[in-house]
This record gives structure tokens, sequence and C-alpha cells, in this order.
């Protein structure tokens, strides 16, 4: 297929889904991508550790897609990180589509966000319309805002139906990457995820890093797909509380001064720790979701001490 293609027209595309033991979810993800008008683009099943027989659903459902196993769990980061490589090293891409596998793509995503990453080589980082999978026209997110406390800010557009008040490409913030276009020259220049960010907030740290490094994060509403939204670990699990309170807090100590920390770290103990795990304690009684608040809270302070990211400076 991609040999009849003209690749200064169509710059080579490695789409890559990442799933842990979610082959139920590949069937609309890995089609939908297939799917693509894009003329040059491989999708690429990345299999982090799976033991749910992932693997050969997919060489039998989808032998048009490529099949990178990984036998042990490296997490959100580390196992897209096996897939980067792949897709720069391994096949020449000339940018990688890092998406989740719990969506549904339209079938001009990956034209559209090429359309934008070829305009600038700043250019960095592209993403669009991200729909809720069960409320088709409701948007969950067009890029994030800017918190003078937090930094990163909430969803933009999240709740609001659709009516076409989200149609200019722009540049962004931040962004979710539920689906995000990678360009090569990025990943040349700061790689790719950094594995510390198991889960939650990989994203974050990695566009920090490149725009220091100059490069961008741009939306466009050409590009939209249909989200089934943390159907892998949970939208309420432990296991997310816990890096819900953690990396955040590692992000700003990476990239922020001991001014900007502070500031940060008594709004996000007093909002999302104190009375965010007595909300919970209250409301539905989960306790363990409530202590891995606390558990990620000290995490974090034990990375900062640790990497010599926290002093005095910090907290006076």
């Amino acid at each position: 297929m991609n040999g009849t293609v003209d690749r200064g027209a169509h710059p080579l595309v490695a789409v890559l889904i990442l799933s842990y033991n979610g082959k139920e979810l590949l069937e609309e993800s890995v089609a939908s991508y297939l799917a693509n008008d894009y003329p040059n683009h491989r999708v690429v099943v990345v299999d982090n550790g799976s033991r749910d027989g992932t693997a050969d659903y997919v060489k039998e459902r989808f032998p048009d897609a490529l099949m990178l196993r990984i036998e042990d769990n490296r997490g959100y980061s580390g196992g897209f990180n096996v897939g980067l490589e792949y897709a720069f090293r391994d096949l020449g891409a000339d940018y990688a589509l890092v998406t989740n596998n719990d969506v549904k793509a339209d079938s001009g995503v990956v034209s559209a966000l090429v359309n934008v990453a070829r305009q600038d080589e700043s250019i960095g980082f592209v993403t669009g319309k991200v729909f809720y999978y069960d409320h088709p026209d409701i948007l969950q997110t067009v890029g994030k805002s800017e918190d003078p406390v937090r930094w990163n800010g909430g969803s933009i557009g999240r709740g609001q139906k659709d009516e076409g008040q989200f149609e200019e490409i722009v540049e962004r913030p931040f962004a979710d990457d539920v689906f995000t276009l990678v360009s090569r020259p990025l990943y040349d220049a700061v790689g790719g995820y950094d594995p510390e960010f198991f889960l939650q907030c990989e994203e974050y740290d990695w566009q920090a890093r490149a725009k220091s490094s100059g490069f961008r994060v741009m939306y466009t509403p050409h590009a939209r797909i249909w989200h089934k939204e943390s159907m892998t670990i949970g939208k309420t699990s432990p296991l997310k509380a816990f890096y819900d309170a953690r990396n955040p807090m590692i992000v700003i100590m990476k990239h922020k001064s001991p001014e900007f920390f502070r500031a940060y770290v008594r709004a996000h103990f007093v909002r999302s720790i104190l009375k965010g795990s007595v909300r919970i304690l209250l409301r539905n009684g989960e306790a363990r979701r409530a202590f891995n608040m606390w558990l990620g809270f000290f995490s974090a302070l034990r990375w900062g001490f640790k990497h010599k990211k926290l002093g005095k400076s910090h907290f006076i």
C-alpha cells in the first residue's frame, strides 16, 4: 500500500494503539483507524503485557494491522515509548499518532491532523475534538487551558454540545492525549514520555518538555474521535486516585519555580487531598481510594526529596 504513495505529499503516519487486557475494545478503534482515508498510514497495536489473547485476536481479526507485543506491562508511558521507538526508528515514520484503545475515530482524522502538522516545523503535537462515546454530540475536550495555580488547567469544552463554537485551528497550552499526532522532529529533540509517569500526567510532562524546546501544541476542529473514557483503569479506581494525587506534583517540581510550587501544593493539598478524600469517604465510603490519595501525595514528596527537586525554598 505505502509503496505507491507519494511520501512527499503524504508523510508516513504510524497510528499507535496501546492496549492492556482490552481485547474487546479494539474492534472499533482498530477498524476505524484502518478505514481512515489517509493514503499512507500504518496501524500498530502495542500489546502492553496483556493476558487476554490480544495479540492472537489482532492477528486474526485485523491482518492489515501491525502487532507489537510487550511481555510485561510497562504502564501507559512505557508502553507507548516502545511504540514510538518502533514507529520512528523501525518504520521510519514521519509522524506517530498516539491514541487510546477505547475510541472510535472519524474517517478523516489522520488527514486532518497531518494537514495542520505540516504547516510549521514548530508544531510538535496536534489534537482535535474528543466526544463522549455515549453522547456523540457532547464534547469531552478540545484541548486544555492554562491555570495560574495548577498550570495545566481543565479541559476546554467539557460537557458542551458541539454547536460550532470551537471551529478555529488554534494553539493550546496543553492537550489530552486521547489522540495526539506527534512529529518526528519533536521526538528526535525531546524523546518520548518520561517513564516516571506510569499512569496519569505523562502527556502533561511531555508537552511541558516539548514547549520548553520551542514546540507548540495545536488543535484542529476537523479531527474527531469518540472516547469511552478510562475503560482500562476505571475513572474512580484507587490506582487512578494514587497517580492523580502524585504525578501533577512531580510535573510542577520538574518544570516550575519553588515559588510556583508553594502556591500549587497548598491548593493541591487542600482541594484535592484533604477535601477530596473526605468527600469520597463521606459520599461513597471508598476508604481505599481516599487512602491512596494520601499515599500519592506523600509519594510525590518522597520523589522530590530523593531527586533533589525539593528544598526549603519550596515550602517557606
